[in-house]
């Protein structure tokens, strides 16, 4: 489970911006919310703010520091690292990523600076008995390592290690250390980013052919959501290319190199009395949908955290409802978190989440930057209120405040 991420300096968000998982007193919806490694952690939360105040920022933060931690081992000598900064920052201004959490039953704490596009900082601790315990800490190319750990156990990163590379992806990968491997694979496995580029449906084709189990469990998920499908029959054939058609003169070795096996998928969803090319005549909120689900139905089982941006794109409002009440059922992995972005003010709801689930973005100040914080951290919000009401008329601020008179510009024109 994720508990907290913060960040300063990374595309709209200049000061540090911090977002926590980390339940308040707050004792409402206490299925929202449970009981981790001493702490109370929430399983849902969502970000609301006006176009461009910062909540893909939020969200591409977090994907930024998971693919960096994936990735940056592959980094070539020279090679620096991009900083995405706030626009008014200097070329010197750090950018820091930090974040905690709980995976396989042991809370850590993570974090990096990045300085003139080199890893300037970075340090790993973990909270064995609940207390403090450093596995790591880094001051550029040079590191020191914790009591507990020896020191031949890092020896293969001194090697490795370069400016451009994170320690935490230098050790998982040429080290054995059960601790940072543990640590390693909440980014690799645990952390789910979809920001609406992501492609899931082939991977949800594939499972459904090969899985019957899941296909059932995706088909009464659907109808779950009022799409009244009695079938879905997935055909998948593999197909080899024919290396003759390429030129004589090319050796086998090098036309293997070029050539990759392809594969043609028909997909139907079958009705009562007829059925549909799935991929070609179904609406795209339904295909969007479809291709979530097997994904969706691995992250619920599997306890790992879902970060969508705008999850609402292509999905009827009361499908994200039930979506977002999912993640509170006594059914799935009580560790699955749910964290997304939207505009639909309609899930502004006291019967769907607590006031310290609800977080916004505003654009502050002259130096355009991103302020966050939860409804929670507002005075005078009482429990029974219309927070959906109360966002539109701008009580809690994270709203375009719109004087534009469109008919006297048209007008004008």
């Amino acid at each position: 489970m994720l508990l907290e991420f913060s960040c300063t300096n990374h595309r709209s968000i200049k000061d540090k911006a911090v977002f926590s998982l980390l339940a308040g007193k707050d004792t409402t919806h206490a299925e929202n919310v449970i009981e981790s490694d001493g702490f109370r952690v929430l399983r849902s939360a969502v970000v609301y703010g006006a176009n461009g105040s910062g909540k893909s920022s939020l969200i591409s933060a977090i994907s930024f520091a998971r693919l960096l931690v994936l990735n940056s081992i592959t980094h070539q000598p020279g090679q620096g690292i991009r900083q995405d900064k706030h626009k008014l920052s200097r070329l010197d201004d750090p950018t820091s990523y930090s974040l905690q959490f709980i995976t396989s039953g042991l809370r850590f704490a993570y974090g990096f600076t990045l300085q003139n596009t080199l890893v300037s900082e970075e340090y790993l601790y973990y909270f064995p008995n609940g207390r403090q315990a450093m596995i790591f800490e880094r001051d550029f190319e040079s590191f020191k390592i914790g009591s507990k750990f020896k020191r031949t156990s890092f020896a293969t990163c001194k090697e490795v290690l370069k400016p451009n590379r994170l320690l935490l992806s230098c050790a998982a990968n040429f080290c054995s250390v059960p601790e940072v491997d543990r640590a390693y694979r909440f980014f690799s496995e645990d952390l789910v980013i979809y920001d609406n580029q992501n492609d899931w449906m082939n991977y949800t084709l594939h499972k459904i052919s090969e899985n019957e189990q899941m296909k059932n469990a995706l088909i009464s998920f659907l109808v779950d959501l009022g799409i009244d499908v009695k079938d879905v029959r997935v055909s998948i054939e593999k197909s080899k290319f024919d290396l003759s058609q390429l030129p004589p003169f090319l050796s086998d070795e090098f036309k293997s190199m070029l050539v990759q096996d392809g594969e043609t998928i028909d997909a139907r969803m079958v009705y009562d009395q007829f059925e549909t090319d799935l991929l070609n005549e179904e609406s795209t909120g339904v295909k969007k949908l479809f291709s979530m689900i097997c994904p969706l139905i691995d992250i619920m089982r599997n306890g790992k955290v879902l970060l969508c941006d705008e999850l609402e794109a292509n999905l009827h409002e009361s499908l994200v409802y039930e979506l977002v009440k999912a993640f509170s059922s006594a059914v799935i992995n009580e560790s699955a978190q749910l964290i997304f972005t939207t505009h639909e003010t309609g899930l502004l709801s006291l019967d769907l989440f607590r006031r310290d689930q609800i977080w916004f973005t505003e654009m502050i100040g002259a130096n355009r930057s991103t302020d966050l914080y939860s409804l929670a951290e507002i005075n005078n919000v009482r429990k029974e209120e219309n927070y959906g009401k109360g966002y539109i008329s701008g009580k809690y601020g994270a709203i375009p405040m719109l004087n534009l008179d469109f008919a006297s510009i048209v007008a004008q024109m």
